[in-house]
């Protein structure tokens, strides 16, 4: 587990982007898990300026993202399909037909989480999963109480997730009450997971997923077990952590 602390939301959002952009210079045609919110939206904008400034190509890059709300269109405007396209697909050159977002109007949620699983396989698997945090420690939906070991799947969101949401809806009866997401296991099947979390509302939640014990009632912290777990905060998020001063020295004292 890789713990880096950057000074603020724009350089944590840049450290991230070199991660990936690293990954799709040295393997073109990889897979990428992605999350919504608005911690990644700094990271994406970088992205996109990676592609048009420096010529990153994501033409071969598979994407999967990690969540959706059920019974919310396309092009509802909270959708996660919608946010991805607007936030990044429509700014860089990203086949449509590598995109992979669950569909929350399935009609049959159960088959079609089985599917998404078996899209992942055939694609390889995902090669780096980019992840936030939620204000309990959940990665994608996978709420207090999940199996660690949970794949895709229709999940009841809790009421502390629908009241964190609800600032993205005009009333907090909009917000969905259930969701596809990608499961525990298989998130940690990805070959590289990348967390991302800033701002001081989420330092003791951070300080549990880092440094606590490694429970289901905090399914981030099941990353202490991944062979290659990078998380990128910025200072307030880190503000918590007892090993802060090592994981700034480990990280500033990086072998060539």
């Amino acid at each position: 587990m890789e713990v880096i602390i950057k000074a603020d939301y724009d350089e944590m959002s840049r450290e991230a982007a070199k991660i990936v952009a690293s990954l799709v210079r040295r393997k073109p045609n990889c897979v990428l898990g992605l999350a919504t919110g608005s911690t990644p939206i700094g990271l994406y904008k970088e992205l996109i300026r990676m592609y048009k400034e420096e010529g990153l190509d994501f033409s071969k890059v598979i994407t999967f993202n990690l969540d959706e709300y059920i019974g919310l269109p396309r092009t509802h405007d909270q959708s996660y399909h919608y946010f991805m396209h607007d936030n990044l697909f429509n700014h860089i050159n990203l086949s449509p037909q590598n995109v992979h977002v669950p569909d929350g109007m399935a009609e049959d949620p159960e088959a079609h989480c089985e599917w998404y699983e078996e899209q992942i396989d055939e694609a390889g698997g995902i090669d780096l999963q980019v992840l936030g945090i939620g204000g309990d420690g959940h990665i994608a939906f996978n709420e207090p109480g999940s199996s660690l070991a949970s794949r895709t799947r229709m999940k009841t969101l809790t009421q502390e997730t629908i009241n964190d949401n609800s600032r993205f809806f005009e009333k907090i009866e909009d917000v969905p009450r259930y969701a596809l997401t990608m499961g525990v296991g298989t998130i940690m099947e990805a070959r590289i997971c990348l967390l991302l979390c800033n701002g001081s509302k989420k330092a003791a939640t951070i300080k549990k997923a880092i440094e606590g014990p490694v429970t289901a009632m905090v399914t981030a912290s099941v990353l202490q077990t991944h062979p290659r777990a990078i998380f990128v905060l910025d200072e307030a998020a880190a503000s918590q952590l007892e090993l802060k001063d090592y994981y700034k020295w480990v990280y500033n004292n990086k072998p060539e």
